[in-house]
């Protein structure tokens, strides 16, 4: 019995962690990001605030902030993590535990992971 435990708990862990790979909410650039963000709270604002002016139509706009944050405000909050510790942080997993490292320098231009240093 605990062996078919351990072989579900695995089969679950390896989910979890392909999918975790498979989350990506990053920008190609901070900049770009932060304009992303900034067409998404100007759509939402937007649409609230000409609500009196234009009539309830135009909260029909709120929506497409959606589309600018890729998901939700949240979801752009990650990305905007992810954006800024790209190529600047490594991922390393190792017997079901994952721990974040310094990226080194000639790993990044090499394209290649990084060896440990003792």
């Amino acid at each position: 019995m605990n062996t078919v435990k351990s072989a579900q708990g695995a089969k679950a862990q390896a989910a979890a962690q392909s999918a975790a790979h498979e989350v990506n909410f990053a920008s190609k650039s901070v900049p770009r990001h932060l304009a992303r963000g900034a067409i998404g709270v100007g759509l939402i604002v937007g649409s609230i605030a000409l609500v009196p002016v234009a009539g309830p139509a135009t909260l029909l706009a709120a929506p497409l902030a959606l589309v600018a944050f890729r998901g939700c405000p949240a979801c752009w909050m990650v990305g905007l993590a992810q954006t800024i510790s790209r190529g600047r942080l490594e991922r390393r997993c190792a017997d079901g535990v994952c721990t974040l490292t310094k990226a080194h320098p000639a790993a990044k231009a090499a394209n290649e992971p990084a060896a440990d240093m003792p």
